[in-house]
């Protein structure tokens, strides 16, 4: 029967070869769901610069579509980042 101190130390070297795999890849799909928010707004600001009048509505619609376009750009690609930091460790 396998003691307690053989079963902890095989815990100890398995499981971080298991972990550490899976949170690559939950970064990578993390950050590809940001990636895939930020261009799907791309068209809608595409839009709101083609309708952009300079008055505060259509400035602010063109701000927040810019804002929601690079957070979420910022954040998949710091995902990404992430999991290429993970792999290397």
């Amino acid at each position: 029967m396998i003691s307690l101190a053989r079963g902890r130390q095989l815990l100890e070297h398995v499981l971080p070869a298991i972990v550490r795999p899976l949170r690559v890849l939950w970064n990578q799909m993390i950050g590809f769901l940001f990636l895939v928010l930020a261009a799907v707004a791309i068209p809608r600001a595409v839009g709101s610069v083609r309708e952009f009048r300079g008055d505060p509505e259509s400035f602010f619609r063109l701000l927040l579509t810019g804002l929601f376009i690079a957070v979420m750009g910022g954040y998949g690609i710091h995902s990404f980042w992430r999991a290429h930091k993970a792999s290397r460790s």
